[in-house]
């Protein structure tokens, strides 16, 4: 885990929503683990309107309230839906790309690092969204993501962050788990992204770093919280082991 953001040669997923947004289409932004097959992100699904969103991130969007912090925003989309609903938003992320295409659509949006301890803005609500759990990296950095989660909630402030139980990736057909318990936990994973085929050849080839990103299920996600003293409620869940959840201080 660390509290650095990147470079324009090292951001490949800005690459590509600074090429969709500039030149009206984007091409392939390939996605490499060492658990899975290689696998592709559809570019023009970063720029959905609030119609086309999951359910679970309509419900989120429309339960945030007060000042809210839009965390990992991307191309903003999400930051715009609540602008759109009269709510104040801003949004960070470590991609200086990504952040320069939120400017231009009208987003206030800062380079910044969640675990950034000198970014010291409190907020009604905190928002992450799109496998917001992503952002933890790796079980052991639970501890440290709530105690950040703290600096930067208001008191009687909120979390709403969705993610994915990938148990179904390892269910057998009588319903039976093939995980190695003795193994790293089955949603904690390793990513590196490529950007290829750019409109803007000087986006073209952009390749990131490997990086950890954690799926954590509901019951994990509740069990840890709860350990670091946040209370935890299931607002909904998706047809496909996704949840939305929200997150507040115990104030016991």
């Amino acid at each position: 885990m660390t509290d650095s953001v990147l470079s324009c040669a090292a951001d490949p997923m800005g690459a590509a929503i600074y090429d969709f947004h500039k030149n009206g289409k984007a091409d392939v932004l390939r996605v490499f683990s060492s658990q899975f097959e290689e696998d592709e992100i559809p570019v023009a699904d970063l720029f959905r309107e609030f119609e086309d969103m999951p359910e679970l991130e309509q419900v989120a969007l429309e339960m945030a309230s007060g000042k809210i912090l839009d965390v990992g925003a991307g191309s903003g989309c999400h930051s715009m839906a609540l602008m759109e609903m009269g709510k104040k938003v801003k949004a960070i992320d470590i991609s200086p790309l990504s952040v320069l295409v939120m400017k231009d659509r009208g987003v206030d949006a800062s380079q910044v690092n969640f675990y950034d301890k000198s970014y010291s803005e409190r907020f009604d609500t905190v928002l992450m969204l799109m496998n917001g759990t992503g952002i933890i990296g790796r079980i052991e950095n639970i501890p440290a993501f709530f105690e950040r989660l703290k600096n930067l909630l208001k008191p009687g402030g909120c979390l709403l962050m969705d993610s994915s139980d990938l148990r179904y990736l390892f269910e057998e057909e009588d319903g039976s788990l093939l995980i190695d318990l003795a193994d790293d936990y089955y949603g904690q994973l390793d990513y590196q992204m490529e950007y290829v085929g750019a409109v803007d050849k000087e986006l073209d080839g952009v390749k990131g770093e490997p990086f950890d990103w954690l799926y954590l299920d509901f019951d994990s996600l509740a069990f840890y919280a709860e350990e670091c003293g946040f209370k935890v409620e299931l607002i909904a869940e998706g047809e496909h082991y996704d949840y939305l959840a929200k997150l507040t201080i115990n104030q016991q």
